[in-house]
């Protein structure tokens, strides 16, 4: 009844369609968003059908011996709509299995969508990998306020953004991510590392996505003090990328932007996700970082890696 294949370049619209009605896909799982750095990765996806038709897809690349759920990705795994079933994801796993055998592969890393980016329970597949001896490997925590439920800033966060609001900030949508990328850029090199996207690919993916990949701003007198860029998946929203320059932390201008975020532009929204806080694989958790985001009221989830061996 089901049956798993290649994805081919062709399924592309297919594709998006699924994960746009699927239980736990969102934009990073749409071809437009994956392929933006197609060079970079050996696809080998698949397409799980019923009868022909569509009903899960499964976003991987492959580097020797080991899939990926996908490398690109934050997360992945399988992106399945309500016509999978436990019994059925139980099967498909199998058959996932046995395709990848026959391609010589002996390891795949699943890195499971968290809970809150599903629209409807999707832990199935969560399920089949403990059925199949599958390891957790890697365990990173992240940070999210649930906007729907009683949450408080910190009083010290609170006293920074009332002292903010009162020094002449104002807070913007920005059109082009250059200046934005600019001061990312610098922040990020003072810890020797770099933002994972180009600007150039930055402004493909907005282009992409206009309504989905949104940039604010915290200026004055119109200098970038902070940015937010924000992954807006719908009922969650997502911080993929924070900074603020030296003058932006003296007048605390990121913790306004956040609180203007938070308590209004998506006031209305389930979640509000800052992101992770941990390196090294998860094994050293940024204890400044976490308590930063903490302060606006935040909490954890984690995303978790598991290794499964064929």
């Amino acid at each position: 009844m089901y049956s798993v294949r290649p994805y081919a370049t062709a399924d592309a619209p297919a594709w998006d369609a699924l994960v746009e009605r699927s239980r736990n896909g969102n934009l990073l799982h749409r071809r437009g968003y994956m392929d933006y750095h197609a060079d970079r990765f050996v696809d080998r996806s698949l397409v799980v059908e019923r009868h022909g038709e569509p009903v899960a897809v499964f976003p991987a690349n492959i580097e020797g011996r080991v899939v990926t759920s996908h490398g690109g990705l934050t997360y992945a795994g399988l992106i399945s709509t309500q016509a999978m079933h436990a019994a059925s994801t139980l099967a498909v796993f199998g058959q996932i299995a046995d395709h990848y055998r026959a391609l010589g592969v002996e390891r795949v890393i699943y890195k499971a969508v968290p809970h809150i980016f599903h629209a409807y329970p999707a832990e199935e597949d969560l399920y089949a990998l403990h059925r199949l001896g599958a390891q957790l490997r890697r365990r990173d925590l992240s940070s999210v306020i649930a906007l729907r439920e009683a949450f408080h800033f910190t009083s010290n966060r609170q006293r920074s953004v009332n002292k903010a609001r009162e020094s002449g900030i104002g807070l913007q949508a920005g059109n082009d991510p250059a200046d934005f990328h600019a001061l990312l850029s610098a922040v990020l090199r003072r810890h020797d590392t770099r933002p994972t996207h180009s600007l150039a690919e930055l402004r493909l993916l907005q282009a992409r996505f206009p309504q989905h990949l949104v940039l604010h701003e915290a200026r004055r007198e119109g200098l970038l003090l902070a940015g937010a860029l924000v992954y807006d998946f719908g009922r969650v929203v997502h911080t993929q990328y924070l900074a603020a320059s030296e003058e932006g932390r003296r007048m605390n201008a990121l913790s306004l932007l956040l609180a203007e975020l938070i308590g209004g532009v998506y006031a209305d929204r389930g979640y509000f996700s800052f992101g992770i806080s941990t390196e090294q694989d998860g094994w050293v958790l940024n204890g400044g970082l976490v308590a930063h985001k903490e302060r606006f009221g935040a909490r954890a989830i984690v995303h978790d890696f598991y290794e499964w061996t064929l």
